[in-house]
């Protein structure tokens, strides 16, 4: 195969760890919010309630909190200006769920206070998009034609599009790392000024935040991980071509 794209190389290996660091993630951020969302708060907040709570505090009363179908389908969108609390959230009183809403109330925050690294990521969701249409097909055509015309440059040419194309969202991945993070501080401190929960709650909510902020980890690491193999894939097929 290839220059071993998908199979029969040494470079698959480098996925491997970040591969299973994701599905870890993944795993301990359903286990955490499972748990907690069967703790219900001490004030009786339901999700919805917080984020109000948070957005009312921050002047933002133009945000509007719909309900969403789904199950931690929870998201923010600038663009309609609403904040989007799934079954699991918008109307449970748990940890988990106050948790989840708190941190989307703190994107809300983040775009009307202009946070760079949020607006940063929204400027380069089209170029990523983008990218990631391309990024393989590009890769590819190149892998056949440097396999196949040994005297040409144009398939080393192609598979460094195909890698130039990728790294965007290897980028976005970047900069959604400290967004997130910064959305569950805002979250937290929101939470802890609001005196309306307990060590408990503020502890289960922190707990749920920090699970999910592992995924956005692991999604850089395997993004760098898959970026760290084309480039390899390139040398070698590269050095190939000049042997």
């Amino acid at each position: 195969m290839l220059f071993g794209l998908f199979m029969g190389d040494w470079t698959i290996l480098i996925l491997l760890p970040a591969m299973i660091f994701a599905i870890i993630a993944q795993a301990r951020v359903q286990s955490t919010f499972n748990k907690y969302s069967k703790t219900r708060t001490f004030s009786g907040l339901d999700g919805a309630s917080v984020a109000r709570m948070i957005l009312d505090k921050n002047g933002l009363y133009s945000v509007r909190i719909e309900r969403v179908h789904g199950h931690l389908t929870d998201h923010y969108d600038p663009r309609a200006n609403v904040i989007r609390l799934s079954d699991s959230t918008y109307s449970s009183d748990s940890a988990a769920a106050i948790g989840v809403a708190a941190h989307e109330a703190g994107h809300a925050v983040q775009h009307a206070v202009g946070y760079f690294p949020i607006k940063l990521r929204m400027a380069i969701i089209p170029i990523t998009r983008f990218g990631s249409a391309l990024a393989m097909p590009l890769f590819l055509i190149g892998m056949l034609l440097t396999a196949f015309s040994y005297n040409s440059g144009i398939g080393e040419i192609f598979m460094l599009l195909g890698i130039l194309f990728f790294s965007f969202s290897t980028l976005f991945q970047l900069v959604t790392l400290p967004t997130e993070f910064n959305a569950s501080s805002r979250a937290m401190e929101a939470l802890r000024g609001s005196g309306r929960l307990g060590s408990q709650d503020l502890s289960a909510a922190r707990q749920v935040l920090s699970a999910a902020a592992m995924t956005y980890v692991a999604a850089l690491a395997t993004s760098l991980a898959y970026l760290l193999r084309f480039i390899l894939i390139f040398m070698g097929a590269s050095g190939r071509r000049r042997n």
